[in-house]
């Protein structure tokens, strides 16, 4: 990964009022033909019927979290953007929708799987290692964690429609070693996976 031309370290900083300003033209513009539906599917048939799930940087719940809701998952929701909460509660006004910046999740909750899809790569690579002890603790026995990071360590810029948004990713065995000394195991790393736009997904399980 090779970053831009642009100051990532201020860049970083930006991302919550990025999503905070542009919340209805990302929701407009967001792909809702689910191509991430092979990974939810795989996701989903590892866990408990009716699982728990933590959805971290839920967004307006679609198409992610309207998918898992319609698999009989319970969903419960977390996004630093308030615009984005007031999207997800307008569509499903029954859900557990919160208003919480992932970076200090502490939850008296346990889940089944957590998932961090087109959210967790939005934190600076130490804001990462600080918060994969953090999900590992949020999980029961032989919970899941599924993420979308990059292809291998550094720092890149994208878009929320006209807007420059912050990236980033640790190296495949530097994820692999936090997950370790966390009691988890890597299931599946797929860097750049063409069945899913691109997307490099890595699926962990607890084991301890």
């Amino acid at each position: 990964m090779k970053g831009e031309t642009t100051d990532l370290a201020a860049l970083a900083l930006k991302t919550q009022e990025v999503y905070e300003r542009s919340a209805e033209i990302f929701d407009t513009l967001r792909d809702k033909s689910l191509f991430e539906r092979g990974w939810l599917d795989r996701f989903l048939s590892l866990l408990p019927e009716r699982p728990a799930i933590l959805d971290l940087g839920c967004g307006s719940a679609e198409p992610i979290a309207a998918y898992l809701i319609k698999c009989k998952a319970r969903v419960t929701g977390l996004d630093a953007s308030s615009a984005m909460i007031r999207l997800a509660r307008t569509r499903y006004p029954e859900g557990d929708w919160r208003v919480s910046d992932m970076r200090g999740l502490d939850l008296t909750e346990r889940f089944d799987g957590i998932l961090g899809w087109d959210s967790f790569f939005h934190l600076t690579r130490d804001e990462q290692r600080a918060l994969l002890p953090r999900m590992a603790a949020h999980l029961n026995f032989s919970g899941l964690l599924m993420v979308t990071v990059g292809p291998g360590d550094g720092e890149v810029t994208g878009h929320v429609g006209e807007r420059l948004v912050y990236h980033a990713s640790l190296g495949i065995e530097e994820y692999r070693r936090i997950l370790k000394e966390v009691g988890m195991r890597i299931l599946e790393f797929r860097p750049n996976d063409p069945d899913c736009h691109g997307r490099s997904v890595l699926l962990a399980q607890r084991t301890a």
